[in-house]
């Protein structure tokens, strides 16, 4: 009797193992199906004491990680951004993933309209060769360790990808002005804890995909390759802060990898709008 009882009990909690799973699988299925192959617009506001008073309300498009989002897929992302009355919009690399000239996604983002230009740098998958003269064909400025006054008092700057080149970060910033507002953009997160990153009032990253495939939003940091990121969690999604304690932005990106499904990280453009904080 206490045998039969004891294996009963073991039958339920199997069964009910079983479908928690299952339902926890579909659940899943649905969301790569649905949510996530919705593009996000996140509205970000970042308060700052160095933000200059004839910037207060300044917003930014993000847009990083394209890969092979379908070409449809971007202009609707273009359309959408041409609403918005963006001032400025940056692009943090990889452009496609096979390295080839992104010819036909530059015509799409170069349509955009701003009030002071397109700036974008390379990824961990792009040709920087390639897109850079992609891009300056169509008067998108790529930024390889280098920087440049947009306004008085707001200084913009990008790096080169650390996978592939050798970012400087003091190079790309040593224009600034100490008064000047200095935005900073690299495809790669982790370089803003191996190098120095004093004088950078805000960084923008991409790189990481928000973890491409999570269970409910969450990725194991021992999962996480190296490649990747070395700072587990730390640079996943949403805020973060450099070694020096430099805000810090990584966004999920807008497109996927290798046609590979993303789960529980919902693509994203991010829109930033910069306010003084008194």
């Amino acid at each position: 009797m206490v045998n039969k009882k004891i294996g009963t009990r073991w039958g339920k909690i199997i069964r009910n193992t079983f479908i928690a799973g299952a339902i926890t699988v579909f659940i899943h299925i649905v969301h790569a199906a649905t949510l996530d192959r919705m593009i996000e617009y996140k509205e970000v506001p970042f308060y700052s004491p160095n933000v200059p008073a004839e910037m207060n309300g300044y917003r930014i498009a993000f847009i990083s990680d394209i890969h092979e989002l379908a070409e449809t897929r971007l202009r609707k992302a273009a359309e959408e951004l041409n609403k918005k009355n963006v001032d400025l919009l940056l692009l943090g690399g990889d452009y496609l993933s096979n390295g080839e000239a992104p010819l036909q996604m530059m015509e799409i983002l170069s349509q955009i309209t701003t009030t002071d230009g397109i700036y974008g740098v390379e990824g961990t998958h792009d040709n920087y060769l390639k897109s850079f003269t992609v891009m300056e064909e169509l008067d998108i400025t790529p930024l390889s360790n280098s920087g440049l006054h947009l306004r008085d008092y707001l200084y913009l700057a990008g790096v080169e990808d650390m996978n592939r080149r050798k970012p400087d970060i003091s190079r790309a910033i040593e224009g600034a002005l100490p008064e000047d507002f200095v935005l900073l953009v690299s495809h790669k997160p982790d370089v803003t804890m191996t190098q120095g990153t004093d004088g950078v009032d805000l960084i923008l990253c991409g790189h990481t995909h928000g973890g491409h495939i999570t269970f409910f939003g969450v990725l194991a940091p021992a999962l996480i390759p190296k490649a990747i990121t070395r700072y587990g969690h730390r640079f996943m999604s949403g805020w973060s802060a450099s070694r020096d304690g430099v805000p810090v932005y990584v966004s999920r990106g807008i497109g996927s990898f290798a046609w590979v499904p993303r789960i529980f990280a919902r693509p994203q453009v991010i829109l930033i709008t910069l306010y003084l904080a008194q």
